[in-house]
């Protein structure tokens, strides 16, 4: 049997922060489709169960791409969790988007650190989870080299929660503070995310977007999602018609995952939840 590998490497984007990533995926020789995983806010690469869906990935004949947006608050020194505060302020849409680039384009080269004849190019395909569920539809809508994409318990909207008083105090201030509940870090939101998604909002306004996503779209979420409501699946299905959408029954908003999770087994909720998306990746081929 071959073996299963995973290579730890890093980007470089053009805005010159770089991040870290890594591929789990048996060593055949064989050209294996791609899917990338896109971790949402607060979360980071190595987060819960990621490696061991990694693995079942994996093993189910996937290269498994998994990574750390670059303004997460991780570090190419320290990617074990979120340290890097001034970073993970300085963050926005339009960054995540050039991270999905640089990654992607990192996938396409011959040069890069995974070895192309075990890649089928031709089956890129997204997941995003939570408000990475929304960075890959707006990833997808602009780059046709994504073949079909998963998003799990996404977001509908990136300012959803922006109501015009907050909006004009987080300006005034120019920074809101959100609590990390899992560390207790108060974690800085400078206004500039707001700034940069009205200059951008065409290419950023996940309703109107997703109506121009050519590529076809799963959506999953957990009807026990404490988060963000089922009535954002249900906006994204509304607005892509042509979406598949399945809602997990028990399923919370991490799809059972912790952090740290201790258990050697994945989650049945996220397991469920990758056999669903596996599945789907095997339709569109």
């Amino acid at each position: 049997m071959a073996d299963t590998l995973k290579v730890d490497f890093v980007v470089y984007p053009e805005h010159e922060r770089p991040f870290t990533a890594d591929a789990t995926y048996t060593q055949d020789g064989n050209r294996k489709p791609v899917v990338l995983y896109t971790h949402g806010f607060k979360g980071f690469k190595d987060w819960g169960h990621f490696n061991l869906l990694a693995n079942y990935f994996a093993e189910q004949g996937f290269v498994f791409i998994k990574f750390n947006f670059s303004h997460n608050g991780t570090s190419i020194d320290n990617d074990s969790d979120l340290h890097d505060m001034e970073a993970f302020g300085r963050n926005n849409f339009s960054i995540e988007l050039e991270d999905l680039k640089s990654l992607i384009d990192m996938v396409h080269d011959e040069e890069g650190p995974l070895p192309q004849n075990e890649l089928d190019l031709d089956r890129i395909y997204l997941i995003g989870h939570s408000r990475g569920g929304g960075s890959v539809i707006l990833k997808a809508a602009e780059d046709t080299r994504v073949r079909a994409v998963a998003t799990w318990a996404a977001v509908n909207n990136f300012d959803q929660r922006w109501d015009e008083l907050e909006q004009e105090q987080w300006k005034k201030e120019g920074v809101q503070w959100v609590t990390n509940f899992r560390t207790g870090q108060q974690m800085p939101l400078y206004y500039q995310i707001v700034e940069d998604y009205l200059a951008n909002v065409e290419r950023l306004e996940i309703p109107k977007v997703i109506q121009k996503m050519q590529q076809p779209l799963l959506i999953l979420h957990g009807e026990e999602d404490e988060t963000l409501p089922v009535q954002m699946a249900h906006d994204l299905h509304t607005w892509k018609p042509d979406a598949e959408l399945h809602l997990l029954p028990g399923a919370d908003h991490s799809f059972g995952g912790q952090h740290p999770y201790q258990q050697e087994e994945l989650p049945l909720a996220a397991k469920a939840a990758a056999d669903l998306s596996i599945a789907f990746f095997n339709k569109h081929a």
